[in-house]
């Protein structure tokens, strides 16, 4: 029985496929575990890895020692205490107060951790697991900036790496067939007259002898023949190539109003992080869009979106009329995917309300592939969450609502609006 062992190295000294299987086995663990960093977690860092800890009892795999009994003799070094024969006292139960954390039990058994740390990709993808965008249907696909390297074939100049030997060699074996086809086939012809004449191994016949020449002649030159040449040397070439990516743009709507607390906000900027993530692992390449609104709304860059404050009454409508008239004049529905999520405590001017479901129905979800609606209250729900019901029905696959009541349903509530298994998945 032969035992093959890998040992190559990522570039941090630690076997990668070993790290892959232990990822696998403990999946369900560290599942768990990095759910809780999630609700732990402020807003700027959740683009980077996590130290993740699991109970050493799940990490126990089965070993084959020996069993008790028979005499063992051991020699340890450095005994100026014990004689041979001493008696020693037993072990106090209980433990006497080791250096482990937690206290001491009398049930034979403690739980450590097992601690290990997970890379941002690695982090990213339990964190995204079995979720994805829906109806994430690829309209169009353009030229990217992006450039991947692919194989184009076989030159007959590189480098030494990348020397392809099976078509080299397969070269120079046709090189060799071409340039003696010739001369074997002589050689037979003259082998062919050599057996005619019946000659001995002292034969001196005058037409023998000349033909054992010619025979040498023909051999030595078919010897001289290369078995590898320069010219049969092939190497693999690399070529870089664009790489097509769907374009996709994602709206992000968050009424910044005076009935939005500090609190509430921070939620919603969690949740808009935690889909801006997840945008990044569907996309390539996507763009942002953001859009503040009070009684009156602003697109902003990413800095303003979260972190400015605003005051005053709350007229949801700007919003969408701003995001109606980006998408008119930037974005194309019938060339990008286009995408929005709304961020609101549900407080609205009565209305206004209806003036938004309309707004929705009417111009916005039939462009879009997917709105979600997130109201932000720990109470009942607002006036335009009423409004918006009644989209329910008419756009089952495009639209979808949802309430957070504090900052730990934010995940199970982002996993509810993008599950895989709900929505058509990307073809």
């Amino acid at each position: 029985m032969s035992y093959i062992i890998d040992r190559r190295l990522n570039g941090k000294n630690k076997s990668m496929v070993n790290r892959q299987r232990f990822l696998r086995r403990y999946k369900a663990h560290i599942k768990d575990a990095v759910t809780d960093a999630v609700n732990r977690r402020s807003i700027t860092d959740m683009e980077r890895g996590e130290q993740i800890s699991i109970p050493t009892r799940n990490t126990h795999e089965p070993v084959i020692g020996h069993g008790p009994g028979g005499k063992q003799h051991r020699v340890f070094p450095g005994n100026k205490e014990f004689n041979t024969g001493d008696l020693l006292d037993k072990p106090q139960s209980g433990g006497a107060g080791g250096s482990g954390s937690g206290k001491a039990s009398n049930q034979g058994e403690g739980e450590d951790e097992f601690s290990f740390y997970l890379t941002k990709e690695e982090f990213l993808t339990y964190l995204f697991d079995d979720l994805a965008l829906p109806n994430m249907i690829k309209k169009t696909l353009s030229q990217s900036r992006e450039f991947k390297t692919r194989r184009a074939g076989f030159v007959s100049e590189g480098t030494p790496n990348n020397l392809s030997v099976v078509r080299s060699l397969r070269n120079a074996h046709a090189r060799r067939i071409g340039m003696t086809i010739g001369k074997r086939k002589k050689l037979k012809e003259l082998q062919a007259e050599l057996a005619a004449l019946n000659p001995t191994d002292d034969d001196q016949r005058p037409e023998v002898l000349a033909l054992l020449e010619q025979l040498a002649l023909i051999e030595k030159k078919l010897k001289t023949v290369p078995f590898l040449d320069e010219l049969d040397l092939r190497y693999r070439s690399q070529i870089k190539v664009p790489v097509p990516s769907s374009k996709a743009v994602m709206f992000c709507v968050m009424d910044v109003s005076g009935s939005m607390t500090q609190d509430i906000k921070d939620i919603a900027k969690r949740f808009y992080i935690l889909l801006y993530l997840f945008l990044q692992k569907s996309y390539e390449h996507i763009e942002l869009v953001f859009i503040r609104h009070h009684t009156s709304a602003k697109e902003v860059n990413e800095q303003d979106f979260f972190y400015s404050r605003e005051t005053g009454g709350t007229i949801v409508s700007s919003a969408l009329k701003l995001m109606q008239e980006i998408i008119d004049e930037r974005y194309n529905s019938s060339e990008w995917n286009i995408y929005a999520a709304q961020a609101s405590d549900g407080d609205n001017w009565d209305d206004d309300s209806p003036q938004c479901a309309k707004i929705l129905n009417d111009e916005l979800l039939p462009a879009v592939q997917y709105f979600a609606y997130i109201e932000i209250t720990p109470n009942q729900h607002q006036a335009l969450w009423e409004a918006y019901t009644g989209l329910l029905k008419s756009y089952p696959h495009h639209f979808a609502m949802a309430q957070i009541r504090n900052a730990a349903d934010i995940y199970g509530v982002f996993r509810e609006l993008f599950a895989k298994d709900r929505y058509q998945e990307a073809v």
